[in-house]
C-alpha cells in the first residue's frame, strides 16, 4: 500500500509558502527531534517526508561533511525547492520517495528520522516496519506526532469538520483514538517493528499569530491546505470570517494570537 496520491498534490501547492508565512512551527518542532535522536558527526540519516528541510538541514549539521543525510518526499516540488537550497551541502541528497516504499536497501541507515509523517500514511504500523528494515543493529528511529491538541486548534479545525469527507474526520489520524491518541499507541508501532529501548520525549511548542490574517496563511501553508480544498470555493470566504471571528475571541485584545501544542517524540533502536 503507497501513500494516497493527493497528498503529494496538497504538499506541492504548499511548498512555496511552506513554513514560510512568518510563524516558526516545523523547524522548532523538528529540532526536538533531532536533539532526542544525539545525531553524531559520520553518521548515515534518512528524513522521510523532508519538507521543506525542517529537520533535514539539522540533520544535516550534525553528521557533518563525514556523514550522509538523505531527505525523501512524496511531493516534487518540496523536494525541488529544499534540494535548490542544499545545493551548498554535499552530505545532503534530496529526492521523491515514498514514506511508504522507501525503495532503498536494507540495514544502510544508522538513524531514521520522520517528523508529522506518520499520521498521514494509510498503514503506519506498515510503515514503521518498512522503516525499521533500513536501521542498522543498534540504529535510531525517531518519528514525530501531536499529542493533546489545544483547544484553539480544534475550534479552528472544527470550522471545516462539516465540508470533509470520512476519510478527513478519521479519528485514527486525528488523535482521538488509535495510535496517535496516547504516547502507548505510538510506542506500540516502534516495538511491534521490533524496536527496542522505545521512549517518549514531551515538548510544547508555541505558534504566534499577529492577527487573524496571519492565521489563515497558515492554514493554507500546510496539510491543512486539504481541508481548504474540499470546501466549494463559494465558501471559503465565509470559513475564513468564521475563523477570524476564533483569533478574535481567543486573542490577546490586540489581535495577535497564542497557540500551544504538546508534541510528541517517540524514538527506539534496533
Amino acid at each position: 500500500m503507497t501513500t494516497p496520491p493527493g497528498i503529494a498534490g496538497v504538499f506541492d501547492r504548499a511548498a512555496d509558502s511552506y513554513d514560510d508565512v512568518g510563524v516558526p512551527w516545523f523547524r522548532p518542532i523538528a529540532a526536538g527531534l533531532v536533539e532526542e535522536l544525539a545525531v553524531e558527526p559520520g553518521e548515515r540519516v534518512l528524513d522521510i517526508g523532508c519538507g521543506r528541510g525542517a529537520a533535514l538541514f539539522p540533520l544535516a549539521d550534525a553528521v557533518g561533511g563525514a556523514g550522509r543525510v538523505l531527505g525523501i518526499d512524496l511531493a516534487p516540488r518540496m523536494v525541488e525547492r529544499t534540494a535548490a537550497d542544499a545545493r551548498d551541502l554535499p552530505q545532503v541528497e534530496v529526492r521523491v520517495g515514498d514514506a511508504t516504499a522507501p525503495g532503498l536497501p536494507t540495514a544502510s541507515f544508522d538513524v531514521v528520522a520522520s517528523a508529522l509523517v506518520l499520521f498521514f500514511l494509510p498503514d503506519p504500523g506498515a510503515a514503521v516496519r518498512a522503516w525499521a528494515e533500513l536501521l542498522v543493529d543498534g540504529g535510531r528511529m525517531g518519528v514525530t506526532t501531536f499529542g493533546p491538541q489545544d483547544p484553539r486548534w480544534r475550534a479552528v479545525d472544527e470550522v471545516f469538520d462539516p465540508h470533509l469527507p470520512p476519510a478527513m474526520l478519521d479519528a485514527r489520524t486525528s488523535g482521538r483514538v488509535g495510535p496517535f491518541s496516547s504516547d502507548s499507541g505510538v510506542e506500540g508501532l516502534l516495538r511491534d517493528a521490533g524496536l527496542r529501548e522505545v521512549r517518549t520525549a514531551h515538548r510544547t511548542v508555541e505558534a504566534v499569530f499577529r492577527d487573524a490574517d496571519q492565521l489563515l496563511d497558515f492554514t493554507w501553508s500546510h496539510g491543512q491546505r486539504a481541508m481548504w480544498e474540499v470546501v466549494p470555493t463559494a465558501e471559503h470566504a465565509a470559513l475564513a470570517r468564521r475563523i477570524a471571528d476564533i483569533a478574535r475571541q481567543h486573542g490577546d485584545g490586540t489581535g495577535r494570537l497564542v497557540f500551544n501544542q504538546e508534541i510528541r517524540h517517540t524514538l527506539g533502536r534496533r
